[in-house]
């Protein structure tokens, strides 16, 4: 479909040639009449040449247009450059030489365009684009468009080739991904997890094992030793089946960006990274993993009822991947609530969000609620900015009022957690990079002493 004509270079430079020439003229012996006449009949016959340009080239692309194929990969992540590849393929009998342009959110960061092509006569060109997406959520590729040079080249045809096409975009798991080895208890201190194995820690019979130092003597099993001539014990393993819900805040605490900059930064994303950490982790011991949203507007929430399995955590990703932070207020009160009526099986809740020292009456009462039913985790963020703001010099009395209030800030906010932890609430205050570590710590010391 063309969408405009434009003269191209060639052809602005006959004009301007064209036009250089009858200005010299001007200024020599020949009759004005006869350089008008002849200007005039240069212009005629130009113009008569981009008409027949035009219809050949209209007709050529009609006969025989490029087809275009956008080959796209299934998802990307944020934040990864990927390469895009383009394919040209030219059924007619003419050359075909012009410049790619590809039209895409602008949230898909693709600098080298356009790109120029050049296929010959039954002919494919491939083209790479180098596509950097930087938003999550559902994109769209529209139809592409080309600039292509007309049959003899005075012409630039603009044209519209191709379909719409849409890809989600992820978070970037590459630091999920590093952890699919989190079973291996062995290996979990380099990512920074702490393990606390211990033999006969759960209440699920694993295996008959040997006798060793400090196994309780109340696991042997007596028939088993009788048998061998030898100690045996029992070994457990952590309880399964268990459910964990990750209450995720959206709210307007939750668009808070201060000290981390660049793609994937912000705190939002990071806790997004956590979430799905901790599912990976939760869904490999064998737990079933759901997720609730709240401080959205009505109607905008996600519900994701517990599942078991490693293909969980894909449809975790799908159910979460569009969701932003918004300037809406949270209600901990009423996510709590509606928690308790879809949760009545006791399990795990961990809330995630980032609350201030004014959120402590309706905070604790909805920790208080939660706390009926089911064992609670408060992930609650740490805003690095604070302990900069706190641990700068005083160097004039402005610097001295800021630092009075950031330790201020701090120390109400410190209240409030040891308030929540006397009450009986598990809390966790860290920076947004330190969380998905930090739960997966919670997380696996709750499984080892049997409190879930």
């Amino acid at each position: 479909m063309f969408t405009a004509v434009i003269p191209s270079r060639l052809l602005i430079a006959i004009v301007a040639g064209g036009a250089v020439v009858c200005i010299a003229l001007a200024f020599t012996s020949i009759e004005s009449v006869v350089v008008e006449g002849a200007t005039l009949a240069a212009g005629v016959l130009l113009l008569a040449l981009c008409g027949a340009d035009l219809v050949l080239s209209v007709l050529d692309w009609r006969r025989a247009p490029l087809e275009m194929g956008r080959h796209l990969p299934h998802a990307f992540a944020i934040g990864v450059p990927v390469t895009v590849q383009v394919s040209l393929d030219n059924q007619g009998g003419s050359r075909r030489l012009g410049r790619y342009q590809e039209y895409a959110d602008p949230t898909l960061v693709m600098p080298r365009l356009p790109l120029p092509f050049d296929v010959g006569p039954q002919q494919r060109e491939l083209l790479n684009i180098d596509v950097t997406p930087t938003a999550r959520g559902l994109h769209r590729f529209d139809a592409s468009r080309i600039r292509l040079r007309s049959r003899l080249g005075l012409l630039d045809l603009d044209l519209r080739i191709g379909t719409s096409e849409s890809r989600r975009v992820f978070p970037n798991f590459e630091e999920q991904a590093r952890f699919a080895w989190l079973a291996g208890d062995r290996r979990v201190q380099s990512a920074g997890l702490k393990s606390v194995h211990r033999r006969g820690s759960g209440t699920d019979f694993d295996q008959l094992v040997e006798y060793r130092a400090g196994d309780p003597i109340r696991h042997i099993d007596w028939k088993a030793t009788e048998k061998h001539d030898r100690p045996i014990v029992r070994t457990f393993q952590d309880e399964r089946d268990q459910d964990v819900t990750i209450l995720l805040d959206c709210g307007r605490r939750m668009r808070a960006d201060d000290t981390q900059h660049g793609i994937g930064a912000t705190y939002f994303d990071q806790c997004l990274n956590a979430l799905m950490l901790l599912a990976f982790v939760a869904l490999s011991h064998g737990d079933a993993v759901g997720a609730m949203t709240f401080g959205v507007a009505d109607g905008a929430q996600k519900r994701f009822a517990p599942r078991k399995g490693r293909q969980t955590l894909n449809a975790l990703m799908a159910a979460l991947v569009d969701v932003e932070a918004t300037a809406t207020f949270s209600d901990y009160e009423q996510i709590a609530a509606e928690c308790l009526s879809q949760r009545r099986k006791r399990g795990l809740v961990v809330m995630i969000t980032n609350s201030r020292n004014e959120d402590a009456p309706q905070l604790g009462a909805a920790l208080k609620l939660l706390r009926t039913r089911h064992i609670v985790i408060l992930a609650n963020l740490r805003e690095e900015v604070v302990a900069l703001i706190g641990g700068q010099a005083l160097t004039n009395p402005e610097s001295a009022l800021e630092c009075a209030t950031a330790l201020e800030y701090a120390h109400a906010r410190d209240r409030l957690l040891k308030r929540l932890a006397n009450d009986g609430v598990r809390t966790i205050d860290c920076e947004p990079r330190r969380l998905g570590v930090e739960l997966v710590n919670r997380y696996r010391a709750l499984k080892r002493s049997r409190s879930i």
